[in-house]
């Protein structure tokens, strides 16, 4: 047996256009990008990462894995994750790497849940 809280229809009615729209709108979107976008975000020392490279443009692997206070091995790893989506890049500069973001987006998705933090508290 469901119980029907109140915050549900008292009816069962659909909206048939609506529905339609989204669904043929969702049709429209590879949503395991946005899945995969959500997975690198979901990630302690990943979104550390990313928080890093907001605040500086690059910064070399060693320098990322003190920030995130983890081995250079465990850093390259989420690296590794981060450039395989594309939302990191880096240049090489003799055996240094240094990354950096590849798009202005993930800042303003950072800049964004900084401010639904500030707005809930």
């Amino acid at each position: 047996m469901v119980t029907i809280g109140k915050e549900n229809c008292d009816i069962f009615c659909i909206d048939e256009h609506k529905v339609t729209r989204v669904q043929e709108r969702l049709g429209k979107i590879d949503l395991d990008a946005e899945i995969d976008l959500f997975k690198a975000l979901s990630n302690n020392n990943r979104i550390k990462i990313l928080y890093a490279l907001s605040i500086e443009e690059e910064l070399c692997v060693c320098d990322i894995a003190l920030i995130i206070d983890s081995s250079v091995a465990n850093t390259s790893h989420h690296l590794r994750y981060l450039h395989d989506l594309d939302i990191v890049n880096y240049r090489k500069e003799g055996k240094v790497s240094y990354y950096y973001l590849t798009s202005s987006v993930i800042k303003n998705i950072l800049s964004q849940l900084e401010s639904l933090k500030i707005e809930v508290s």
